[in-house]
């Protein structure tokens, strides 16, 4: 069932695209100016925020908590802030729907002030632990009850007299750097996360623009980021680009769906985010980055994709896995497009997003005829070269966005058409993903 309705079915036929995919704004920075806007003390205008229904619930969250959001136009917001501390006591469940980021995030942005909030979401996102954020939380003074497991719904008491903190992120998880960030804002002296392994890097850069103390250093071979507590954020103009997540998908289906050519203009290209498409020139794919600019602080380039039957396997390193954890499926699906095997390590964490992705592509992947191979941490695909994909199968979705998606795309490709037994969830993230591809040349049957 999709997060707000019943089952939608939808077929995938293969197809030729070509023409300009106009993706949507990047969710991950959607999030983040709606909330910082919303701790900062004045107006932040921002443009291009994508208005799925993930961001949608974020805004609905911070109108719980006092701050007042209005919409101009499409993409067009404005967010008059309540200053970091000024949160008022929600007089309401925050339901986050499916946004695992959502949830997190906003929880870290309370969590160092007095007052109390209950969490909750879809059968999905009530489903994904949050343990892994309630943890560091805890060690600025807040305290949270939930189901078994540390699973929503959740209530969070904030700390009336929250400390600083120093918090080594035990996995890598942008989510989890985030929270313990956003809740620092509120706690006095520095608050300290530590990274083994770099993470997308958009809340530093936010903060930091905002106003915010923010220093990024290395230590013993570790990202340590430090941001002074007790900030005052300034409201700012935020232009957001594209969603590099997003354009995952047209790009990628034009990389397997023969005779195709897309272009995917303004897409993000943050070098912690990135990792896709550097995977994507490794296997051989006709990937081009023009009119290379910055916009909003954050890199950019027009994408250009075109058919590619010459791709082969490739090992995916696992220090890699954190810059596309999101792009895994659909990597999945063009390394089944691809001649030999491609294999992902480090991507265990795909096993705690909206669904247990490394199941979901894998029964998947193996009922349209391609062989998987996976266990926890990696996932290993056998290629069945250009236009070699059997297809004809139904696949479940899990209520996982991407993972519609990207069986969306694959049927684009394959020699028999792709199912997947719900769309609905697409809405979350992209929910023009299907007049954007059949306006490209996509074949959809719905049903």
């Amino acid at each position: 069932m999709g997060a707000h309705g019943e089952p939608r079915p939808l077929t995938a036929e293969k197809s030729t695209l070509t023409g300009a995919a106009e993706v949507p704004g990047d969710k991950s920075i959607s999030h983040r100016s709606l909330i910082l806007g919303a701790l900062s003390v004045g107006r932040t205008e921002v443009t291009g925020l994508l208005e799925g229904r993930d961001v949608l619930d974020t805004g609905e969250a911070m109108r719980a908590f006092g701050a007042t959001l209005e919409r101009l136009g499409d993409g067009h917001w404005t967010v008059d802030g309540v200053g970091v501390g000024g949160f008022m006591e929600p007089d309401r469940v925050i339901d986050c729907g499916n946004s695992g980021t959502g949830a997190r995030l906003i929880m870290g942005a309370m969590a160092t002030t007095d007052l109390t909030a209950t969490f909750t979401g879809d059968e999905s996102l009530n489903g994904r632990p949050m343990a892994r954020v309630t943890d560091p939380l805890a060690l600025f003074g807040a305290r949270t009850h939930g189901r078994r497991g540390g699973r929503l719904p959740m209530t969070v008491v904030g700390a009336a007299d929250p400390v600083p903190v120093r918090y080594e992120v035990p996995v890598p998880s942008a989510q989890v750097k985030s929270a313990v960030l956003l809740a620092g804002l509120n706690a006095p002296g520095e608050t300290v996360v530590v990274e083994k392994e770099p993470t997308r890097d958009h809340t530093e850069r936010m903060l930091s623009g905002f106003g915010a103390s923010v220093e990024v250093g290395e230590e013993n071979g570790r990202r340590v980021i430090t941001l002074g507590g007790h900030a005052e954020l300034e409201p700012r103009a935020v232009a957001v680009p594209r969603d590099p997540s997003s354009a995952a998908f047209p790009v990628c289906a034009a990389l397997i769906a023969e005779g195709s050519e897309v272009t995917a203009p303004g897409v993000g290209l943050n070098p912690t985010r990135a990792g896709l498409f550097a995977t994507l020139m490794e296997m051989g794919a006709d990937l081009s980055f023009e009119n290379e600019r910055t916009e909003g602080g954050e890199p950019v380039a027009d994408l250009r994709a075109r058919f590619s039957e010459s791709m082969k396997g490739v090992e995916v390193p696992p220090e890699r896995a954190a810059s596309m954890i999101d792009e895994f499926p659909i990597l999945a699906v063009v390394a089944a497009c691809a001649e030999g095997r491609t294999v992902m390590r480090g991507v265990g964490e795909l096993r705690v997003k909206e669904s247990d992705r490394i199941a979901a592509m894998a029964e998947g992947l193996r009922a349209c005829g391609v062989n998987v191979e996976d266990d926890e941490d990696t996932m290993t695909v056998d290629g069945s070269g250009p236009l070699g994909v059997p297809g004809g199968a139904t696949c479940r979705s899990f209520l996982d966005h991407r993972i519609a998606m990207s069986f969306l795309c694959l049927g684009f490709a394959s020699r028999s058409p792709v199912t997947v037994d719900d769309a609905g969830p697409i809405a979350t993230s992209f929910p023009a993903f299907e007049s954007l591809v059949t306006g490209l040349g996509g074949v959809l049957r719905r049903g």
